[in-house]
């Protein structure tokens, strides 16, 4: 959905959903903070410190996210298929998701109730384990798709098709599959590129590959990966977004490939991805932002 057309269904006042990381000292101060702010142009629906709020059939207008990357990945699988906007404020360290600073907030949020923002939509991974030709499981994922090895260590044979044809077995510790969200996390951490949030594409990263001639390697979002562990040991599993999601078997298939819903996040004046890598990642050096 468009930024105009969002608008054009947002309510004169905004109704709210607040959800914030459970058991955080200063999620639960920061809210009592800005809460009186937003109240006084929103309709506060619901505030949830526990990610326990069912979203299936809402019709809410945005939800602010008070935490870290964390809680961002935790609001997108806890809005399911019903991806409402969200608006983070970052109570966490690193903030890439959650760039708003709660001080930011307060100066930003007159804007956002007047309409000054844009909706900007991120690539979200539907991803499917087969089990005997059956659906074993399934989940979205905002940031990765990942096959993890376990005790006993050792290297595992994976092969990948992409689009029904058989690309590689790669040789290595594990395989990371992540959107442009999430080349900023793990991807990242196993020597994968960073890419520009709106591309529409995703990036394989094997886990130390045996072979050097393994690189991380690019493709299209509309491409359909499968992957298969030959041997897999008894600890190997898929991760999804960082949480196990299932264990894998001799024959079993992980479909990934682009979701039908996109996650949806407000984008406020003054953010933009490279100030993001310069503020995060330190890439500041001696460069002179206001040039």
């Amino acid at each position: 959905m468009s930024t105009d057309a969002w608008l054009d269904r947002m309510r004169s006042r905004p109704e709210v959903a607040i959800l914030g990381a459970p058991d955080r000292d200063l999620v639960r101060k920061e809210l009592e903070r800005i809460r009186p702010a937003i109240a006084e142009r929103a309709d506060i629906v619901v505030e949830d410190l526990e990610f326990a709020y069912d979203f299936a059939d809402k019709d809410h207008d945005l939800v602010i996210v008070l935490g870290g990357d964390g809680s961002i990945l935790q609001s997108a699988r806890q809005m399911g298929t019903n991806q409402i906007p969200v608006l983070g404020i970052n109570c966490g360290r690193l903030g890439f998701l959650a760039a708003l600073s709660p001080d930011d907030f307060l100066d930003t949020w007159p804007q956002v109730c007047c309409g000054g923002f844009e909706v900007v939509e991120h690539l979200m991974l539907q991803i499917t384990l087969f089990r005997g030709g059956q659906v074993a499981a399934q989940q979205l994922a905002l940031n990765e798709g990942a096959i993890l090895g376990g005790p006993p260590y050792r290297i595992l044979d994976i092969d990948f098709w992409a689009d029904g044809h058989l690309a590689t077995r790669y040789r290595c510790d594990g395989l990371i599959v992540a959107t442009p969200v999430g080349s900023t996390a793990h991807n990242l951490s196993a020597g994968g590129p960073i890419l520009r949030r709106h591309l529409q594409a995703m990036v394989v990263s094997p886990i130390s590959p045996h072979t050097l001639t393994y690189r991380p390697l690019v493709e299209t979002a509309d491409t359909v990966m499968e992957f298969s562990v030959t041997d897999p040991t008894e600890s190997t599993s898929i991760v999804v977004d960082g949480r196990p999601m299932d264990r894998l078997y001799p024959g079993d298939r992980v479909r990934i490939c682009r979701a039908d819903v996109s996650f949806r996040m407000l984008s406020v004046p003054g953010q933009n991805d490279h100030r993001t890598l310069r503020d995060k990642l330190g890439w500041g050096g001696s460069v002179n932002p206001d040039r």
